[in-house]
């Protein structure tokens, strides 16, 4: 195995946080009634893609009725039908959408991650259960060696990314580095590019905060920094 494989069994098994451990079982034991009868995954979701990915996209946690039920990140709901599709359409993708784990779907120079691996109630993870699942994303982002571009979807999800840095001593402050659907940052000398997006949760999404045009944007940008920065 190799060392992310490694890894991703850790965060399989992992029990850390009670509450969420809890409500993960708990939603695989009542279902939603469209999937009625299934067999959830309700443990925590590890990341998913390339491993010698230049792109890492950083969202929030798994949906109750999509990673949570099938094992994958943003699989089987409708941010991922967004998400992938818009992954599609910049080229990182093998498919526009994403319903299981075994529907053959490939990422090619990408890596989608989480701060908190686990479904919190209400989308809401607590500090301490952020904290706690930390040290995955810290061991995971030491792995992917290649990364030159990070989308960061939705506030938690760039507080997340930018935590991890500060931790390693690269990042003084925090301060600078406002969220704004399509804002840039460039954290520190050397280190990748930060594009940020809003979450293409279903609020999101529901409302036209977050369009399927704007998403795609976000990742064809991606694509061109990527190809600015130098070929794959």
């Amino acid at each position: 195995m190799t060392e992310l494989q490694v890894l991703n069994d850790e965060i399989v098994h992992c029990f850390r946080c009670p509450r969420l451990v809890a409500h993960r079982e708990e939603i695989g034991r009542v279902q939603r009634r469209a999937y009625r009868g299934e067999s959830y995954w309700s443990r925590p979701v590890p990341g998913f893609g390339d491993p010698d990915a230049r792109l890492l996209i950083v969202g929030l946690a798994p949906g109750a009725h999509g990673a949570n039920r099938t094992g994958r990140m943003f699989t089987g709901d409708r941010s991922g039908e967004f998400l992938y599709r818009a992954l599609w359409e910049a080229g990182f993708a093998s498919q526009p959408s994403s319903l299981a784990r075994d529907d053959g779907l490939r990422l090619s120079d990408a890596y989608i991650t989480a701060p908190v691996r686990c479904v919190p109630p209400d989308n809401k993870p607590s500090r301490e259960e952020i904290l706690a699942c930390r040290p995955y994303m810290v061991r995971e982002l030491a792995l992917l060696k290649r990364v030159e571009v990070v989308v960061a979807l939705g506030g938690i999800g760039l507080a997340a990314y930018l935590s991890v840095l500060q931790g390693r001593g690269v990042l003084k402050s925090r301060a600078a580095f406002r969220f704004g659907h399509g804002s840039m940052h460039r954290t520190h000398e050397g280190g990748p590019l930060v594009l940020a997006s809003y979450h293409p949760s279903q609020q999101n999404t529901s409302t036209g905060r977050l369009t399927a045009v704007m998403l795609r944007n976000i990742f064809v940008e991606a694509r061109r920094l990527l190809n600015a920065l130098k070929p794959a």
